[in-house]
């Protein structure tokens, strides 16, 4: 079975950002430069539906003055199309969010996470799935996304996905 959640958290988790007292200025700096219009294809690299395709349209855009980043757009595996939606805010010492309804729903929880040198990694939790999503710009209109769970005490890679920029939004460099 598809698993939409997994994929739309990791997604979502890279275009937070804050307008007033929130994440440090290269945090967004860096959700400045993937903020706007990104469509993508990826897939499912381990466990029970590896080789799963998937597309992915996004959209991206800050609530101003709330600290709270929105996400939104669908994802599609063949005929069948998923609504992806999240919102995830800085919070004191970190980011915090969910994805659809969170953990205690269907969706997972955003727990924490760090940026430096053009790339994001956020750590990810629902029930006992602890796991990561690393976001890496490799040019101002191409972004690489990776998602990797917990396995004893190692990180196995679960997902990736490649996104190009489809909209023509300007954007600051990233060193």
């Amino acid at each position: 079975m598809f698993r939409p959640a997994l994929i739309a958290a990791s997604l979502v988790a890279f275009f937070t950002s804050s307008a007033i007292a929130g994440p440090p200025r290269e945090d967004r700096t860096f959700f400045r430069s993937v903020e706007g219009e990104w469509a993508g294809a990826g897939e499912i690299v381990a466990g029970k539906y590896k080789g799963t395709k998937f597309n992915c349209k996004l959209s991206g855009a800050e609530s101003d003055g709330k600290n709270v980043m929105a996400i939104g757009g669908t994802c599609r595996v063949g005929i069948f199309s998923q609504k992806m939606e999240a919102k995830i805010h800085w919070a004191e010492g970190g980011y915090r969010g969910a994805f659809l309804d969170g953990a205690l729903g269907k969706g997972l929880d955003v727990v924490g996470g760090n940026i430096g040198g053009g790339r994001a990694i956020f750590s990810l939790k629902r029930n006992d799935l602890n796991g990561a999503m690393l976001a890496r710009m490799t040019a101002h209109d191409k972004m690489n996304i990776t998602i990797s769970v917990r396995v004893g005490e190692g990180m196995v890679p679960v997902i990736g996905l490649g996104l190009t920029r489809v909209d023509a939004v300007a954007t600051s460099s990233i060193r």
